[in-house]
């Protein structure tokens, strides 16, 4: 397995521009698929959930080609029609919810016939859920493998049989916004209530924000109910620039609280269509000091880190960062409202508990929560430790679970007492392949 060992960092300053934020990427370039025109995309993430996505709407039939790069290319629609012009393939879309899951969606209003597949992890993440409401509203799934998760056979979409429609809300947002995103091309006039508690609302705010910017509005009654009118369809703005991946800022703001900073990063801001911005106010709590401009965030020591109690249910992916900086703090922290963690590219609960442990860390781990005590070696202050011999002391090493956060999170850990070893770092490349580089610029 190949390793990467990081050394015991005491010091992080610098300016990062972000790769482009993933949930953009992925949800512009369907959109943008679907349609009517030609979309030019700028600052595009090259990534491997981007590639899949790209590579599937290729197979399809639309044309998606690089202008200067693959961080730049245009994107010719196929407009409001009955489907795609490819009307026969089988789409491998690796471990990419933010692929699988609208695709799924849109071509169940499609009249082709379809395979969708992934990763072995991918067949273990559900979609069961989504299947329902669409099979509700007339689409032919059928499950290859186990019922209720990929892999997935599509055939030709059949007669509508119901307007209003249902689908849960607490076990991932990215169901809804799928089923919003099918329905908009669809051109159906629809009704989507969600059943449960609506997790993770900054990213469907994220998706009408984006079907708006392609000539949708949705009318949202509260976070129960969405309403999509009929007729309308995807049009093309023309040119959308993406912003940057405000979750991979939050490693960055991190390293930056615990390094003595200033940390900046570039391409997210209080503007900022992500939820994940977020996180710089529990760097806050925490005791950060955070400054923000429109598309730029800072962050720098300010008091000893102190833990913090919090609900992480706006902020999944960037609470993953705040469990590792828990190691930090003086005092417990609790990460609630969670859920969501167990079915990500890994058990994330699971894996961040027992990695954590490796660290001298006490760990509680519920259904939908965290909670860390940090071990007493993480709290020492800096110069009482025995930093002349830190290089000579044996590595801790961290596993990923073929799961880029994990793999970012823990680099924080390298301000630790010890030097950290992560195993399969590559994994980084799902969202962000430069990863390890541009936290080395920034961290010594």
């Amino acid at each position: 397995m190949r390793t990467l060992e990081l050394p015991s960092a005491t010091r992080a300053a610098g300016v990062l521009r972000l790769p482009g934020s993933k949930s953009i990427s992925n949800r512009t370039l369907l959109l943008a698929a679907l349609a009517r025109g030609t979309t030019e995309l700028r600052a595009l993430l090259d990534s491997d959930d981007t590639r899949v996505m790209r590579e599937a709407l290729a197979a399809l039939g639309v044309p998606v080609v690089a202008r200067e790069g693959p961080e730049h290319v245009v994107v010719t629609g196929i407009g409001q029609a009955a489907g795609f012009p490819v009307k026969e393939a089988q789409l491998f879309l690796g471990n990419a919810g933010t692929a699988l899951r609208p695709l799924t969606a849109v071509l169940g209003f499609a009249d082709g016939r379809y395979g969708l597949s992934g990763v072995p992890r991918m067949h273990e993440r559900p979609i069961g859920d989504l299947v329902d409401a669409l099979r509700r509203a007339g689409a032919n799934i059928d499950y290859r493998g186990k019922p209720g998760f990929p892999p997935l056979a599509v055939a030709p979409f059949g007669p509508g049989r119901t307007q209003a429609l249902r689908v849960r809300g607490d076990v991932s947002s990215q169901f809804l916004s799928a089923l919003l995103i099918a329905l908009g091309w669809s051109g159906r006039a629809a009704r989507v209530e969600v059943e449960g508690d609506l997790i993770s609302k900054p990213y469907v705010e994220l998706t009408l924000g984006l079907m708006r910017r392609f000539g949708i509005e949705v009318r949202r009654e509260d976070w129960s109910a969405f309403e999509i009118p009929a007729g309308v369809g995807y049009v093309s703005p023309g040119l959308v620039d993406v912003e940057g991946d405000a979750s991979s800022a939050s490693y960055f703001l991190a390293a930056g609280a615990l390094g003595g900073g200033p940390v900046r990063v570039e391409g997210v801001g209080s503007e900022s269509l992500q939820g994940d911005v977020q996180f710089a106010r529990v760097l806050e709590r925490m005791g950060a000091r955070i400054a923000m401009g429109p598309s730029w965030i800072e962050a720098s020591s300010g008091a000893k880190l102190s833990g913090i109690d919090f609900d992480a249910n706006l902020i999944p992916d960037a609470a993953m960062t705040a469990a590792v900086l828990a190691l930090f703090a003086t005092g417990p922290t609790r990460i609630r409202n969670i859920a969501s963690w167990r079915v990500k590219e890994t058990d994330r609960i699971a894996a961040m508990a027992t990695e954590l442990r490796k660290f001298g860390a006490a760990v509680e781990e519920g259904p939908d929560f965290i909670a860390i005590d940090p071990p007493a070696s993480f709290l020492a202050p800096r110069a009482s430790r025995p930093e002349p011999h830190a290089s000579r002391l044996a590595p801790i090493p961290v596993d990923t679970y073929d799961d880029h956060r994990m793999a970012m999170c823990f680099a924080l850990a390298s301000f630790g007492p010890r030097p950290v070893r992560i195993n399969d770092p590559g994994c980084v490349s799902k969202t962000f392949p430069a990863f390890f580089d541009e936290f080395a610029r920034i961290a010594s």
